[in-house]
């Protein structure tokens, strides 16, 4: 089982966990877009959330039909356990290397 996750598929799996049991492609393309302040591609955020499901770092559900959507439905993300587990270990890791980093004195920018 392939554990890595990139730093895009990072991004939308914090946000999956950070929007628990709310999480389809449009609220996090708009949550991901306003916090990075970057120009993100709708599709990129469906192709991430289709690797992490097949990693298994996170499930999905449709949601109701609605008429709102032209009778589609939404496609609700869930992170897992081990989705979980996985950005536990990225923020360990991540932690420990930035305590690592020695105080350092810069000029005012």
């Amino acid at each position: 089982m392939e554990y890595q996750l990139g730093e895009f598929e990072e991004l939308v799996l914090l946000t999956v966990a950070a929007q628990h049991n709310e999480a389809y492609g449009v609220s996090i393309h708009e949550f991901l877009t306003e916090e990075t302040k970057k120009k993100i591609n709708i599709s990129a955020i469906h192709v991430a959330l289709k690797r992490l499901e097949k990693k298994g770092f996170v499930d999905s559900r449709f949601g109701g039909i609605t008429e709102e959507r032209g009778g589609r439905r939404k496609k609700y993300y869930i992170v897992t356990a081990l989705g979980k587990k996985v950005l536990d270990a990225s923020h360990d890791l991540r932690t420990s290397i930035y305590q690592r980093i020695p105080s350092l004195q810069f000029a005012k920018i």
